[in-house]
């Protein structure tokens, strides 16, 4: 499984992106079935959680992106979707994919978000 990541860029603040991510070689059943996320990091931190869409249809936001930004799944496409609006200074980052697909941890290859004030 590799997980394809697409969407970062150069935006000014209070602008917006969107990132996708597509997972290969796996089946529809099985994209339906994983838990699928975003993920963000800085140099010198950890990667952090940004939004996270369970396979139940759960959603969850860090605390700093409450209200601006939006995680969707497209089942029929196999895809998630990170809508981003409100940029903010902060949050540039490298942004990663993350998929849990049948019991196993898979990264996209990150794509920059930097934002201009």
């Amino acid at each position: 499984v590799q997980l394809q990541a697409s969407g970062g860029g150069l935006v000014l603040a209070g602008g917006s992106l969107r990132l996708s991510c597509a997972p290969s070689r796996i089946i529809l059943s099985t994209f339906s079935g994983s838990d699928m996320a975003w993920y963000r990091q800085t140099p010198g931190k950890q990667r952090e959680l940004v939004a996270s869409n369970l396979a139940g249809g759960v959603t969850k936001y860090a605390d700093s992106v409450k209200g601006r930004f939006v995680i969707s799944r497209d089942n029929a496409r196999k895809r998630v979707i990170l809508q981003m609006n409100n940029l903010k200074p902060d949050d540039t980052a490298v942004y990663y994919c993350n998929g849990r697909i049948m019991g196993r941890d898979y990264w996209g290859q990150g794509t920059l978000v930097t934002v201009s004030s």
